[in-house]
């Protein structure tokens, strides 16, 4: 009897408001690349998960030594091979940085966003 209660309780705080207000809020999507060698500090900063410090010791870290491969990144303090992952898509060597980072919100509920193969 004790479980089922405690099963109930846990639906409640699984399914309670704050799921609701997640599921309506906007979401954070990332489009471009940044230029692991020549992005400046701001630039660095937009990565997902990368903040004023972590892009600090990026730019410290090429100063020594100019990233040859992406790659190189998890060499910096504070990224590892999980982080590494994630922000990959949007790394690169060459070329200008174009990162861009906006604000979409979420399809009208009950309504599906389907892609056209054209």
């Amino acid at each position: 009897m004790r479980a089922a209660w405690g099963l109930l309780a846990l639906g409640l705080l699984v399914g309670g408001p704050g799921v609701a207000d997640a599921a309506t809020s906007s979401r954070t999507q990332y489009s471009g690349v940044v230029n692991l060698n020549e992005a400046s500090a701001s630039e660095l900063d937009l990565l997902p998960g990368v903040g004023e410090k972590a892009a600090q010791r990026i730019i410290q870290h090429r100063g020594k030594r100019p990233f040859q491969r992406v790659e190189e990144l998890v060499r910096v303090k504070g990224f590892g091979r999980k982080k590494f992952l994630k922000l990959k898509a949007h790394l690169t060597l060459n070329g200008p940085t174009t990162l861009k980072v906006e604000q979409v919100a979420p399809p009208p509920e009950g309504k599906e966003v389907v892609a056209a193969n054209n």
